[in-house]
């Protein structure tokens, strides 16, 4: 038999704690915010134990999720130096909320109304609400802590973020220079004060290079015989090159004949220990060349933009812009229509005649 039971936390907040009782197997416990959650609960674990159906192991109601989320951020975060300061906050998000919860009671019904609340937390900046992506990325860091837990600390037998649906990311951006807003925008670049805006923007434009890539740029990384770019540390983790050509490769190797004496960085800034700061000099030359809606992120846009308007399939744009897998080129698809429509004609030629 199932008994439900309504508490009050230290901190005012009201829980309904469930236990079933069951002749000849171990009590099972929960704890839920709502009721209804609560009689749920209890129906489906009576069911679930008359059937011979696994329930919760003791380790599960023995580890709460906060110390699930303080040993994954001290034993696995180091070894993730890229992400640690971000799923620090998101973990610790999910920790404030429900870390008071044991394993067994962080149900995906729970997890879910967090979700919510978290998409809706007026702590946000822009209008009170985070975004899908956002909220995906807050997931995404509780859902590896629970898969650690599962695989490898054997605290529960699944995860139960499987459960929890994520929200849906909206159409990714393209927004690239037009013909005429390009030499706009180089121009002014040109005529700023920062003796590195033009290049820097210009190496955006034709590698597609994302910005601290391009203003963390070693000179020991940069190859101008070969015509090469060899980033190290890239987003997704791997090793990738950045081909040089043309007028880019042309500013490169002038640019190479002033380095500065005991300083690495390509882009130094003033103390020369740390890369330049071109915030200010990028917002200025946009007002200057008169675009709006346009980010320092959008001139790699441009780049994959005049790749695919340029014949170049999504495979080979997803190389170039270090992209494992082709969703995230996809947006591309239809600047290469033209391309499209040859290899469509090709084939009907071969196969219908010219």
């Amino acid at each position: 038999m199932a008994s439900i039971e309504k508490r009050q936390t230290k901190d005012g907040k009201i829980i309904f704690r469930v236990k079933v009782r069951l002749k000849g197997f171990p009590e099972q416990n929960a704890s839920f915010e709502r009721l209804t959650d609560a009689r749920r609960w209890a129906q489906h674990t009576e069911s679930a134990i008359r059937e011979g159906r696994h329930f919760k192991t003791t380790e599960a109601k023995r580890r709460t999720l906060g110390e699930m989320i303080d040993r994954y951020i001290k034993d696995i975060l180091p070894d993730k130096p890229k992400n640690k300061k971000n799923r620090t906050l998101h973990l610790n998000w999910w920790k404030t909320e429900i870390g008071q919860y044991s394993l067994a009671e962080t149900t995906p019904a729970l997890i879910a109304e967090h979700r919510d609340k978290l998409a809706k937390d007026e702590m946000k900046k822009k209008k009170g609400t985070r975004s899908p992506s956002t909220v995906i990325r807050y997931m995404a860091a509780l859902s590896h802590a629970y898969t650690i837990a599962v695989k490898e600390w054997g605290w529960l037998d699944d995860s139960p973020m499987r459960k929890v649906t994520k929200p849906k990311e909206p159409r990714g951006r393209v927004r690239f220079l037009s013909d005429e807003e390009r030499p706009r925008l180089l121009a002014a670049c040109k005529e700023s004060d920062s003796p590195y805006l033009y290049i820097t923007a210009v190496l955006a434009l034709s590698t597609g290079g994302r910005r601290m890539e391009i203003l963390g740029l070693h000179w020991q990384d940069v190859d101008l015989i070969r015509g090469i770019i060899t980033l190290h540390e890239t987003k997704n983790g791997e090793r990738r090159i950045l081909p040089l050509a043309g007028h880019a490769l042309k500013l490169m190797k002038e640019h190479s004949k002033i380095r500065h004496v005991n300083c690495s960085l390509v882009f130094p800034g003033k103390n020369f220990k740390k890369p330049i700061d071109v915030r200010t000099p990028w917002e200025n030359a946009l007002k200057r060349a008169d675009i709006t809606n346009f980010k320092w992120h959008d001139l790699r846009h441009s780049c994959a933009s005049y790749l695919a308007m340029n014949g170049a399939s999504l495979a080979e744009i997803a190389e170039i812009l270090g992209h494992k897998t082709l969703q995230m080129v996809k947006r591309y698809a239809h600047l290469s229509d033209a391309h499209t429509s040859k290899v469509v004609a090709r084939m009907n030629e071969k196969i219908f005649g010219a």
